[in-house]
């Protein structure tokens, strides 16, 4: 992907960020720095960070899953709207493809328990909406961020990991051809609903609209 640049190397697997990825940092520091100055800069940079750290795990949950059936990961690219792990290969077997689709949203399910342990499951509805603030619990906010990626990722809207889900549970009835063929359909259906709800007070759904459509 052009514009990339490789930060890390890990089991093999070359970590990349786009150059778009240090817009989405300006932007939360500058969120955080109109509320307290430096400081809050810092702890939104911070978040941001810790933020894409637990999207890093999730697609190293896809890639590990991958190995497992002899697939490689070339490297994994941090874009503003998450990550992209780029196997070299689909899976051979709709079974395989489940299993690999699963793993990374499993990854924020594990890191999402573990932080309800750590709060002693003492979650408030207000903490997610403290997430573009100063402030707050920051265990509590991440508790919140890795919710919503298991639930974004369970959207049915193909190249989205719901969206693998869905070609292969219909792969294991229909031919791969036909399977993608309808998972793309649903999932540009799902992405014109996106943009629509862009429109709502919602923007950065303009742009994950238009990156679901154009891979589907």
């Amino acid at each position: 992907m052009k514009g990339s640049y490789r930060i890390a190397r890990v089991a093999g697997i070359d970590v990349k960020i786009h150059v778009t990825f240090l817009l989405l940092l300006a932007w939360f520091g500058w969120m955080y720095w109109q509320e307290r100055g430096v400081s809050g800069a810092i702890e939104g940079v911070g978040f941001t960070l810790l933020l894409f750290l637990c999207v890093l795990l999730h697609e190293f949950g896809h890639a590990f899953a991958a190995r497992a059936y002899g697939i490689r990961t070339p490297d994994i690219t941090l874009l503003p709207i998450g990550g992209v792990a780029r196997l070299e290969r689909m899976p051979s077997k709709p079974a395989h493809e489940l299993v690999v689709a699963i793993a990374g949203p499993a990854v924020n399910v594990v890191i999402a328990a573990l932080l309800a342990f750590f709060l002693a499951f003492k979650v408030r509805a207000t903490d997610f909406s403290d997430i573009d603030h100063v402030g707050g619990s920051l265990a509590a906010k991440l508790f919140y961020v890795n919710v919503m990626l298991v639930a974004f990722n369970a959207i049915p809207a193909f190249p989205m990991d719901g969206g693998r889900v869905l070609r292969a549970l219909l792969a294991m009835r229909f031919s791969n051809v036909l399977a993608t063929t309808i998972a793309a359909r649903v999932g540009q259906t799902i992405a014109v609903g996106f943009a629509a709800a862009s429109f709502l007070g919602a923007p950065m759904l303009l742009f994950i609209a238009i990156f679901v459509f154009l891979g589907a």
